[in-house]
Formats: C-alpha cells, structure tokens, sequence
C-alpha cells in the first residue's frame, strides 16, 4: 500500500487537510487556504530546489623574488603576539594592535609574495583631522574624551587582504506576502497573501575582500570598505618604506567561509531587488554554486589611531586611500539619560496635544 503524501503548510509548516467545503487543502492551524494545482506546483519546486556548491581554488601565489625579500625586516610584539613586516631602515616602533614595544626578529621569510598592494594616499595629518571631525557633532559624547583626549599612537600599516573572484549560479525562493487592511463601523481587518517567488540567473564578483589578519575586527575592516581596486598595482618592496605591513595569520583557505558569507548575501540581496510589489520579501532557500572561483593576495592601507580614556582603550581606523574614518565612541551615561527624559517629555506633550485636540474638537 502506498503511503499518504503529506503536504507542510508554506505559511507555518503545519499539516495540511482538504476541506471538502471550500474544496481546497487548509490549514487546521493558521486557516491558509491553497488551491491543489498550486501546491502540487510549490511541491515540485521544492523537489528540484539544489543545494549549495562553494569551490575555491586557493592554489598560493608567487613567492618571493632572489633578493626581495632580502632588504626586509620580520618583528613581533612580546605582548599580544602580533607579527608584521618593514624594510631594513624600519626603527625600533610599537605595535599597531596593543601599542606596546616590538623587537625585530630579524630576515623576513616565509611568507606569500603579495600580487597586488593600494599604495597610501592619504598621510598621518589627514588621519588626524579625520579624527578631530569624527568627534564634532556627537552630542552624547563625554566632554572629557574631546577635551582631555590625546592620540596615543598613529600608525600607517597595509592590511594583508584575500581578494576572491567567481561566477555564481543561483537559484533562490523567496516567501513573499501582500497586505490588505480595511474597517468597518466595529472592526478593523487585515488579510495576509503568501506567495512563492523564484529566481534564478548568474552574477558575478570581482576582488571580494577578506582581511586576512586575525588581529584585525572583521567589521571594523569591513566598515572601512569600499576600496577603489582601479588604483592598485603589482606590489613592490619600496611601497613599505615608512610604514609596516601585517603578515597574514590567516590563508586564504580558512578565509573561504567568509567569503562564501558575503557571496550568498550579496547574491540574495541582488536577487532580492528584482522581487517588488510585496509588503514582505524573506529568503526561504537559496542554491549557490560557484565556478571559476579563484583567490589573489593583497594589502591594503589603513591608518590605526589608538587613544585611551578612563583606562579603556579605543581604536579608530581610516581607509588610507579614501579616508574613511570609522571607530566607536564612549557614551556620557548621564547625557543619555537627559537625551531619554527629554524624548519622553516631548511624546508626553505630543500626546497631551493630541487629545486636547480631540476634545475641543468633541
């Protein structure tokens, strides 16, 4: 004896029935009513839904030239640990991370030449007025962070980056829903559509960064995007001169699930957009396969901007080519609670209004 197919409602999963009333499949459990055409459609779309398919190749890039690596320095800092690298006139520094003194080791080696470097465009001065205005305009900021605050260390360093390129595949489904609301004299109304939209199509990526230091805050690297690739160039030793580079912690195979992250949202996000007259628009399965997915290496430059306060340390970074300032900021409580009575204050007067309004006009 065959066994039942049973069908999951779209709308809360529950078990659908056919209701010999209304001659449709319903749902004892939210009340959706479908039509047996649509559902036996939805079914076999469901049926030849794929699944995600992420190959990479990450064969590594060129290694160092004879000689190259030769007028280059490898230090490391005793407290946190941190390595990057710096030509042979670097002097004694501190480390962009924790701000604490770091020792050369001595010849750099055994590490990936870089293909491409985003030389610096901005210098240490812009850095600093970027900061100076970042602090402008923030009403909740202590007086004392502005007033007594002093930049305990700035520094130029080129953010180690893997850059992914690749075609995608997709096929995406999404549950969409339409509202109508109406009233009468007693009540009011409100009717819920649900419907099931499918994509597919291809798009493709260039130069997806991933940054491949473990020291640095994904999101705040994240944050200092989007960087203008049309002004890279094949790297060379002599863009080091006066600052430092990060040696990457991380390869390019382990920054694979990130990247893949960013891909399958930009990929539904993108495909998203061609879904329109919905009130609601929710990913319910996505299919991403990917072709011709390759890695390259590559740094990019930031200026680290380290200050404490209140024994706290903050970092703010800026995009060293279009100088992109981010960085979080320290909240006078006080100030925040001043903001809150205030807020509550004006509802408390809108309200008041409002039902003076009513009644004079009762």
């Amino acid at each position: 004896m065959a066994a039942l197919q049973e069908y999951k409602c779209p709308c809360c999963g529950g078990a659908l029935e056919f209701n010999s009333g209304v001659q449709k499949m319903k749902c004892p459990f939210c009340d959706s009513e479908f039509e047996m055409d649509a559902l036996q459609a939805y079914d076999e779309t469901l049926q030849n839904e794929g699944t995600d398919d992420y190959t990479w190749d990450t064969t590594p890039g060129s290694e160092w030239g004879a000689g190259e690596a030769e007028s280059m320095r490898s230090y490391v800092c005793k407290s946190c640990g941190g390595e990057i690298i710096g030509d042979a006139n670097t002097a004694a520094t501190s480390c962009p991370y924790c701000g604490n003194p770091i020792v050369m080791m001595g010849q750099f080696s055994g590490t990936l030449k870089p293909d491409y470097v985003i030389p610096f465009k901005l210098d240490k001065e812009a850095a600093k007025k970027k900061f100076a205005a970042h602090l402008k305009g923030k009403k909740l900021l202590p007086k004392a962070f502005t007033q007594g605050n002093h930049i305990d260390e700035i520094k130029g360093i080129y953010v180690p980056y893997w850059l992914f390129d690749t075609d995608v595949d997709a096929n995406i489904r999404y549950k969409c829903t339409k509202d109508q609301v109406w009233e009468d004299s007693r009540f009011r109304y409100k009717r819920t559509d649900f419907f099931s939209v499918s994509r597919a199509g291809n798009i493709g990526f260039d130069k997806v960064p991933v940054d491949g230091s473990s020291k640095m805050d994904d999101t705040l690297m994240e944050s200092l995007e989007p960087y203008n690739f049309n002004e890279a160039v094949a790297f060379q030793t002599a863009f080091l001169a006066g600052y430092v580079a990060d040696k990457y912690d991380v390869d390019a195979e382990a920054s694979i699930g990130r990247a893949n992250e960013r891909v399958k949202r930009a990929t539904e996000d993108a495909f998203r957009k061609t879904v329109q007259g919905y009130n609601g628009v929710n990913v319910e399965n996505s299919a991403i396969r990917l072709s011709n997915g390759v890695a390259k290496y590559a740094l990019y430059p930031v200026w680290l901007l380290n200050t404490t306060w209140n024994g706290q340390k903050f970092v703010f970074a800026m995009n060293g080519q279009t100088g992109k300032f981010v960085g979080n900021l320290p909240m006078d409580k006080g100030l925040y609670k001043q903001y809150l009575f205030k807020a509550a204050g004006i509802a408390a007067l809108v309200a008041f209004a409002v039902e003076a309004l009513v009644y004079f006009i009762m």
